[in-house]
């Protein structure tokens, strides 16, 4: 893929944008400040909630298209919503209603808070500003479960793939999911994908998904690093997804700058 044919800069923000404060750097804001003032469309495609993800790609200082909840919705550069999606509340509940192991943490992101079955610190590290609140809930008193994505996450990688296993086998064509991380399983409507979001938005922009180039690091990347013109795999990604797409570029870290690195020596060269 040529430079001059990318016109779309595509990023997902932990273990890619962020470094591991959850921060980002001078340095990448400097670089997306130049991807701006050359009239790059530009999109940040991540897992978090809206209310979460706002107030860090806030400090880029520019405006840009927001997809959050892995395609759940679409804010626009004014931060107006263009798109949403939910899953239904029975849907939730049948998820919720099969034996879970008691040492998973459960999470439902909902419109304006994110309910949870257990207090959880490296869960609520990731949020550097409070602006998304968790609840601390007892599902099953919980009458209206209709949320924006499930969540879950344990240390242990193999507990989250047995739930996995669990689910599908119940519901396979209900949900669509994702490992974000290896410590994170997530459930969203089956229409639901980071892609298909940014489909809608190049759609609207008269742009087509070969002009775009794509960084991520979770398996909640994938689609979108496959279908877009150029994506690239942060060099901190799971060597399960470097396995799994081996026809991508590795580039450097998220705690390395690697996607302003990326950008500068490749694209605004």
């Amino acid at each position: 893929m040529t430079k001059q044919k990318i016109k779309v800069v595509i990023s997902d923000l932990d273990g890619t944008l962020l470094n591991t404060d959850h921060k980002i750097s001078q340095y990448t804001k400097t670089v997306f400040q130049k991807l701006h003032d050359k009239n790059y469309l530009i999109i940040v495609a991540t897992g978090r909630h809206h209310l979460d993800a706002m107030p860090i790609v806030a400090t880029l200082g520019i405006p840009l298209y927001l997809v959050t909840s892995n395609g759940a919705r679409i804010h626009s550069p004014a931060k107006e919503l263009l798109f949403s999606i939910n899953m239904e509340s029975d849907a939730v509940k049948s998820i919720l209603s099969l034996d879970i192991d008691p040492e998973i943490t459960t999470v439902l992101f909902r419109e304006n808070v994110w309910q949870t079955n257990k207090h959880n610190e490296k869960l609520n590290s990731f949020q550097t500003e409070i602006n998304y609140h968790p609840e601390l809930v007892d599902f099953s008193t919980v009458e209206d479960l209709s949320a924006i994505k499930v969540f879950f996450t344990h240390e242990k990688h193999s507990k989250l793939l047995e739930l996995r296993d669990q689910i599908l086998e119940q519901h396979s064509d209900l949900f669509s999911h994702a490992f974000s991380l290896p410590l994170c399983l997530e459930f969203m409507d089956k229409s639901v994908d980071k892609s298909v979001a940014i489909a809608k938005i190049l759609e609207k922009e008269n742009f087509s998904l070969q002009e775009a180039i794509a960084f991520g690091d979770g398996f909640n990347d994938e689609k979108m690093l496959h279908a877009t013109g150029k994506g690239l795999i942060m060099g901190n990604a799971p060597d399960s997804l470097k396995i799994k797409l081996p026809h991508l570029e590795v580039i450097s870290t998220n705690d390395n700058d690697g996607v302003a690195k990326y950008i500068s020596e490749t694209v605004l060269e």
